[in-house]
């Protein structure tokens, strides 16, 4: 399995010089502000935004200012909106530790989200980089979209595998791609090559929301019970849609009872994992997530054979093989 170490030697500098810029973008004075953003600071995940903005830059070109702007857009962007995702899904935690909702209510957490949302705007205006806004605000509505048609979605629990991928396209697909589209902008790649990019963030966002979706329904190392935490909130992602179009009327009527209690039981969620198991709805959804891994691959055939290239295709093996 790819390291992330691995995958962020090419960069290390760049990453280092790009959490000063981004740090200096969103610290303020103001009391309970500054407070709420040194937690933000605090729990940064593993960046993968801004990695891939910067290795496809590399691989396209010379890295300059305008990749570190765009990186940190991006970055801004995404943070704000797992602020709101947060408030909006009721979620008090996020990666083992207290939300910002969680710690300081849903409208201190709607204005951090909102706080964000401007600096990035700010960034992108005050360096006249219209170009990387419109991208990175197209994902965003892209984003918003996806949202908004999968509440609507899990409200009827009807979902089609195909209103699935178009859910996933745009509400994780899209940013990626737009973070592989602006890496490769930054550097002034041809439009061949910033449409390719723009395509790799596709299918690899894909690959990693199906990834996302399979670990809801992996058994947690410290309870030994699947988190189940879609179901809760009745989405149906694909392993589910896949087993319910191929279940009897008998297995269907007890997926549906299940989907639909407002208290799922551990004893109801191993029901349903077993029933989807047994149809072959896990194999299909790791199936379609290596067809996508493949085609994330094939759009990098067309980058210069250097380091960044390989870099991005040990992040590529790193999204499907990752166990978090």
């Amino acid at each position: 399995m790819s390291d992330i170490k691995d995958i962020k030697k090419p960069i290390e500098a760049e990453l280092k010089l790009f959490n000063e810029i981004f740090k200096d973008n969103i610290l303020t004075d103001t009391g309970l502000l500054r407070s709420v953003i040194n937690y933000v600071l605090k729990r940064k995940g593993k960046q993968l935004r801004p990695i891939i903005v910067f290795l496809t830059a590399g691989a396209c070109g010379k890295i300059n200012p305008k990749t570190h702007n765009a990186a940190a857009l991006i970055e801004l962007m995404h943070t704000a909106t797992l602020i709101h995702d947060d408030v909006v899904d009721e979620s008090l935690f996020r990666r083992n530790a207290f939300s910002i909702n969680g710690l300081w209510k849903n409208k201190v957490a709607v204005l951090v989200g909102d706080y964000l949302l401007a600096r990035g705007l700010l960034l992108a205006v005050k360096n006249k980089e219209f170009d990387l806004l419109e991208a990175v605000s197209s994902a965003v509505d892209e984003m918003s979209r996806g949202e908004i048609l999968q509440i609507k979605k899990s409200r009827q629990l009807n979902i089609t595998e195909s209103e699935y991928f178009e859910i996933i396209e745009k509400k994780t697909a899209s940013l990626i791609a737009a973070c592989a589209k602006i890496g490769a902008e930054s550097v002034g790649a041809d439009e061949q090559i910033v449409a390719k990019m723009h395509q790799f963030g596709i299918n690899l966002g894909i690959a990693f929301q199906i990834k996302d979706d399979l670990f809801d329904y992996k058994l947690n190392n410290k309870t030994g019970k699947p988190a189940g935490n879609d179901l809760k909130e009745h989405k149906l992602t694909l392993p589910l849609i896949f087993t319910k179009e191929r279940a009897n009327n008998r297995e269907r009527r007890q997926l549906l009872k299940i989907i639909k209690s407002k208290n799922h039981s551990y004893t109801q969620i191993f029901n349903l994992v077993e029933i989807v198991s047994d149809k072959g709805g896990f194999d299909y959804t790791v199936q379609r997530m290596i067809d996508y891994k493949n085609q994330a691959l094939d759009c990098l055939e067309v980058l210069p054979d250097n380091e960044y290239r390989k870099a991005l295709k040990q992040l590529v093996e790193f999204v499907i093989d990752r166990d978090e």
